[in-house]
């Protein structure tokens, strides 16, 4: 379990706010990080990381005390059990991909993970190149395996998919959820993609002003019974099962029955809504 209760004076370009957010996170969660910009959300991650300071807090991870600002605790960087992945990669620019790896691997001698690790993201044969040879998909899997080598407790994400296209973002997104399955792991990432949100996460900390305004699961706080005003006729498909479909439908997810062939439906789909008008609701907006 995961217990954060921190407060931050938060310096923005409209004036200043305070970061105040208690939560506890089971163990092994997937919890996303949502909110508007400015809200408090990567400064929440660099805090629990020990990258910035709070004015209070408790941070507590699977027992072990990290910060507690009351009893003068605050466990060094080096010694929390972190891997961090940056929005813009943060690979040392003069290194191959190969020493990028052998930087953050706590011993030297074990070079057969690095291999295991650039195997399962394709990238072997890239070893040797340096960053600024690489897409941005590339750079973002070495950022993603040099994260894991530590095999940390916690991994934090800052929006790593943001300035991905598509298919991309797709893609690694099934590789997160395969090393989060495989490493059982506790995972923070931020994102602004509510279907990103939806496929990865089983916990949401809504951000807004530096306050914690809604925690809870996906399906607690995006669910459209939970957002009856808003309709709209364009989504994405989430997910797909024997029994339902879930779609992602501008700001609220949806659930369908399914009685036809569910291999016509496929994760990532975009979808054109229609119904009857005998079946439309119309309500008064104030």
């Amino acid at each position: 379990m995961i217990k954060i209760s921190v407060r931050k004076k938060l310096h923005l370009a409209h004036g200043s706010s305070m970061l105040s957010v208690d939560a506890e996170l089971p163990a092994q969660a997937f919890t996303a990080l949502y909110g508007p910009s400015g809200a408090g959300k990567t400064t929440l991650l660099k805090i629990i990381a020990g990258l910035l300071q709070p004015e209070e807090g408790i941070i507590e991870v699977n027992g072990e005390t990290w910060l507690n600002t009351h009893r003068k605790i605050n466990m060094p960087i080096q010694k929390r059990s972190i891997g961090f992945v940056f929005q813009d990669f943060a690979l040392f620019p003069n290194m191959t991909v190969r020493e990028n790896l052998l930087y953050a691997l706590p011993n030297r001698k074990q070079t057969d993970v690095i291999e295991s690790l650039l195997t399962k993201v394709h990238l072997k044969n890239l070893a040797n190149r340096k960053p600024d040879t690489l897409s941005s998909g590339q750079k973002q899997r070495v950022a993603l395996i040099r994260a894991l080598m530590r095999k940390p407790q916690l991994l934090l994400l800052d929006e790593p998919l943001s300035a991905l296209d598509d298919a991309m973002r797709q893609h690694l997104q099934q590789e997160l959820t395969s090393f989060y399955q495989e490493y059982g792991m506790n995972v923070l990432i931020v994102s602004h993609h509510l279907p990103e949100i939806i496929k990865l996460s089983n916990q949401v900390l809504q951000l807004e002003g530096g306050q914690l305004i809604k925690a809870g699961t996906p399906d607690m706080l995006f669910n459209l019974e939970q957002n009856p005003d808003q309709l709209q006729l364009i989504g994405e498909v989430l997910s797909v099962d024997e029994q339902q479909v879930k779609l992602w439908v501008e700001h609220s997810m949806i659930s369908i029955p399914l009685s036809d062939n569910t291999a016509l439906w496929k994760a990532g789909d975009k979808v054109t809504i229609a119904c009857h008008t005998r079946d439309l609701r119309f309500k008064k907006l104030s």
